[in-house]
């Protein structure tokens, strides 16, 4: 048996770089395990520096100086960041409330309806079970908008950490890109000299985790936007609070898009009940999760992962619950990340007999 173990360590650990490969990630899951509370601010910023240094890159390619381009680059992101904090999240929050006060007469309308389809078929519901179903819709409920409150106050920071977030990411923001070249300098440093097979990962997943990052923002900003206007089109209620949980639900790939269905059909079936406006709308949202997944995915998403559906579910599944929000948006690089490192794992060939040399 220990000699069993020994080959193994042998012949994956052989090599100097091999157990770096597997102390980094370590040290990365410690580190956010730790201290993600802390973090959370600067992973935010480097995550958005490293959205907006495509448009930097994108600019200086059109032949503008680069600190005219990383100053206009920095100038548009300010406006949209600040426009979502002081403007979108308070709108959002206020429509949360709303549909949280609103539950009560959702479940009356839905009292309503039961009833009417006691009356219309006596002989499969009874006034029992009518009574248990209105008893555990009013629990479920209740415990849904107080769940929905609770949730919103755990993730939305309060006035210090809203100050903190709309002062120091921006800040934070700026020297990553102003400073890359240096902090990406000063990293490398820290790492042995001869690594080639880190090297070969790094240069696979700046590629890939580039595209995948920013194209996931532009799809979000899309999809939200597109969804927001054709809600609000339709005179739907809430349509600034739906049209932004379509846009972050494509964070989650095929869950996301799932899960998010659920208070679209309910809030337009509490409005409109089965009418022809309920079958346009659900149509309409149906034809932009179909554009998103069959147009806008394959144009922002230029590089395949080629990872299958499974894995990918899997990955949220994993990464999803142990970092959060986070974990499911970097599910697909973080899983791409593993399959990159399996692949380039170095490997001791030394117990293989040498090949026979031909005479």
């Amino acid at each position: 048996m220990i000699n069993t173990v020994r080959k193994w360590m042998d012949r994956y650990f052989a090599e100097e770089e091999a157990v770096i490969l597997l102390l980094l990630p370590a040290l990365g899951v410690l580190l956010i395990a730790t201290l993600g509370d802390v973090l959370r601010p600067m992973i935010a910023a480097a995550v958005l520096a490293f959205m907006i240094q495509g448009l930097v890159g994108w600019l200086a390619r059109r032949v503008v100086p680069e600190p005219l381009a990383l100053g206009l680059a920095f100038a548009v992101f300010t406006g949209i960041f600040l426009a979502f904090f002081l403007v979108l999240l308070p709108l959002v929050w206020n429509q949360l409330r709303s549909l949280v006060s609103d539950l009560p007469g959702m479940l009356e309308s839905l009292r309503q309806a039961v009833m009417q389809l006691r009356d219309a078929y006596p002989q499969f519901i009874s006034e029992a079970q009518i009574r248990e179903m209105m008893e555990r819709s009013s629990r479920d409920m209740a415990g849904l908008g107080q769940a929905a409150l609770s949730f919103s106050l755990a993730y939305l920071p309060g006035v210090f950490g809203l100050a903190i977030y709309v002062v120091i990411v921006p800040l934070l923001v700026f020297f990553f890109l102003k400073d890359r070249r240096q902090i990406l300098a000063w990293c490398a440093n820290l790492l042995p000299e001869e690594r080639p097979r880190m090297s070969r990962i790094w240069q696979e997943m700046d590629e890939q985790l580039a595209n995948y990052v920013r194209g996931k923002g532009v799809e979000i900003l899309i999809v939200g936007a597109v969804s927001i206007v054709a809600f609000s089109l339709f005179g739907l209620g809430y349509a600034l609070l739906l049209g932004f949980l379509v846009g972050l639900s494509v964070v989650i790939p095929y869950v996301g898009a799932v899960v998010v269905t659920v208070p679209v059909a309910v809030v337009a079936w509490f409005q409109w009940g089965w009418t022809p406006m309920f079958g346009y709308l659900m149509l309409t949202y149906l034809v932009i999760q179909i554009l998103d997944g069959n147009v806008l995915v394959p144009l922002l998403f230029s590089e395949a992962n080629n990872l299958h559906p499974v894995a990918i579910i899997l990955a949220v599944l994993v990464f999803g619950s142990v970092w959060g929000v986070w974990g499911a948006f970097f599910a697909i690089p973080l899983a791409t990340l593993v399959k990159a490192m399996m692949s380039a794992w170095p490997r001791s060939h030394a117990g293989a007999p040498a090949p026979q040399t031909p005479r």
